[in-house]
């Protein structure tokens, strides 16, 4: 049977539990895009997996709901809530829709590594724009679809460094990684770098940060190879004009 977020919500959930370099950075990657104090501010994590980014944004103050459609990843953020309360809540709903929240309820829309899951980038976008109050923003993390394309890997330089081997890069869509001990294992909608910023313009969004950090030092020393690429994309842009279509 092939993997999903169902079948690997638990492994998921004890995986960053245990400590995940790579979902740390990620994680510190996208607070770098947003205010310091979020006080008062109402934000939806769409995509927020066992509460990640969600908590480190109530932290800031901020008021957040956390999204994600698989049941079990909301019941380990819920646990985790009650165990250790940060005043987030939690929703089982499809980031396609956002089924659960309400038309321009939210100042902010964070998703962090979870829009290249979402095989409907459009529909995901149109929802974020109709949840988000005129002038709210949108920031969010992916894969970077340069150095994490399908089938991307590292080779040997001969001077005992690895050199990062590109994928497919113009093959978008779903793909499984081979990685048996990857999320990715799980499936990823694959876009390029204009797919993703081009789909923002068209539905309005004024592009206001794009940025590729560079590894940090707990990840370096975790995954070295990875020292001299970024493993991730962050964009952050403002919803603009009239009431969404």
């Amino acid at each position: 049977m092939e993997d999903n977020w169902d079948t690997i919500a638990d492994w998921y959930a004890a995986h960053l539990d245990r400590g995940s370099p790579m979902h740390d950075f990620a994680r510190d990657a996208l607070l770098a895009v947003l205010p310091r104090d979020m006080s008062g501010a109402r934000v939806v994590d769409l995509g927020c997996g066992e509460g990640l980014m969600t908590r480190a944004v109530a932290a800031r103050g901020a008021t957040v709901v956390g999204i994600d459609p698989t049941e079990r990843l909301v019941e380990h953020a819920r646990s985790i809530e009650a165990a250790d309360p940060c005043g987030a809540t939690y929703a089982v709903d499809d980031g396609t829709t956002l089924a659960t929240v309400s038309d321009s309820s939210a100042e902010w829309v964070t998703a962090g590594l979870s829009l290249n899951n979402v095989p409907d980038l459009e529909a995901a976008l149109r929802s974020v724009r109709r949840v988000l109050a005129p002038g709210g923003r949108l920031a969010f993390t992916v894969p970077h679809p340069c150095f994490e394309a399908p089938h991307a890997g590292w080779a040997d330089s001969g001077d005992g460094t690895s050199r990062r081997i590109v994928g497919d890069y113009f093959a978008q869509g779903f793909w499984r990684s081979a990685n048996p001990s990857g999320v990715r294992r799980a499936g990823n909608q694959h876009r390029t770098l204009s797919r993703y910023l081009m789909a923002l313009i068209a539905e309005r969004f004024a592009i206001e940060v794009i940025a590729e950090p560079q590894p940090d030092q707990r990840l370096i020393d975790h995954q070295p190879h990875r020292a001299g690429l970024p493993p991730f994309l962050v964009v952050r842009g403002r919803r603009c004009g009239g009431p969404a279509r």
